[in-house]
């Protein structure tokens, strides 16, 4: 999953808030322009208390213009990236990565059903305007907790028609996911972006339908999970450490910052180079991931550091790594 992608400086020209907690940011990068694919996504370099990190956010459109443009929802319990981008202004310099896509859209299948939970809009959005331009057979399912969350509603109501549906689950609605699968043609495409639950949910119907795992795409927030986040301490008897981990901070940032050296990748729970044998556990794993499948989970015999937490006191893992 290494992206294949290069660094740019960037200017902030914009910003719009689409929602009382989802804002549009504009960005003008430098260098010459690469246009975005449905689907992906750009890497940011933030200032996230003091440490230099990286966070990834959706392309919004097919930023045709030359513009970059992304929506961060403001999380009240935010590890820092929503705080600092909810603090940027017009004429902020920011660096910025070329697009990566992990996301992708294909082209010309019979039918595409496409799913977005919350914040997990963003690519789908981008995904519904290609596939209109296309001319395809697609329908769309926007789930939202509340009416004032839905970003873009307007715009895709006016591109889609009755192929549109909202869901708000203060007002009752749910989804039928096993009938929205049955209604599929045997060639069609099933596309997910949101919260873990919704995930895993679709991914259990997909697989009870007997369709082929790979016409099943998805995307994770990458932080979503069953429970609040919480501290906890992280043991690792072998090297002689007990790490208290922040209720904002992942298991691999505090790893890393008590000088543990780990292999990792996306940090989104997806390709599962940061996993680590579970030797104990005085709680409750809150397995964030999308790389283990339900099952494994189950056994909590691993998890990804990069995503998946503790609800309780503790968790005790191995590593072969050492401390530098």
């Amino acid at each position: 999953m290494t992206e294949q992608i290069e660094w740019r400086s960037g200017q902030l020209r914009s910003v719009h808030d689409l929602t009382p907690n989802i804002r549009l940011f504009e960005i003008v990068p430098t260098g010459d322009f690469v246009m975005p694919t449905p689907g992906s996504h750009f890497n940011f370099v933030l200032d996230i208390n003091g440490r230099l990190d990286v966070r990834s956010y959706s392309a919004v459109g097919p930023c045709a213009d030359g513009i970059y443009r992304i929506a961060v929802k403001r999380l009240p319990d935010s590890r820092g990236g929503s705080a600092f981008m909810w603090r940027l202004r017009p004429g902020a310099h920011l660096t910025v990565s070329t697009p990566g896509n992990h996301f992708e859209l294909a082209r010309g299948r019979e039918e595409y059903l496409l799913l977005a939970g919350g914040i997990g809009i963003t690519p789908i959005y981008t995904m519904t305007q290609a596939l209109a331009r296309a001319g395809a057979n697609f329908r769309m399912l926007y789930a939202c907790r509340r009416r004032q969350d839905l970003a873009f509603a307007d715009e895709l109501q006016h591109l889609m028609g009755d192929r549109l549906r909202l869901l708000v689950s203060e007002e009752g609605s749910r989804i039928d996911l096993e009938k929205e699968i049955e209604l599929l043609g045997p060639a069609s495409e099933f596309y997910v972006c949101g919260p873990i639950g919704m995930l895993e949910a679709a991914k259990r119907h997909w697989r009870q339908s007997g369709r082929p795992i790979d016409q099943l795409r998805f995307e994770t927030f990458g932080s979503s999970g069953r429970f609040a986040s919480q501290p906890f301490k992280l043991k690792i008897p072998r090297l002689d450490l007990e790490i208290d981990v922040g209720a904002n901070q992942t298991m691999l940032e505090a790893l890393e910052a008590a000088g543990v050296e780990m292999i990792f990748d996306c940090r989104r729970g997806e390709c599962g180079l940061c996993a680590l044998p579970i030797l104990a556990v005085e709680g409750i794993v809150d397995h964030r991931d999308v790389f283990f499948s339900d099952e494994e989970k189950g056994f909590n015999d691993k998890l990804c550091t990069c995503v998946s937490r503790v609800v309780g006191n503790s968790i005790t893992v191995d590593t072969a790594d050492r401390v530098t």
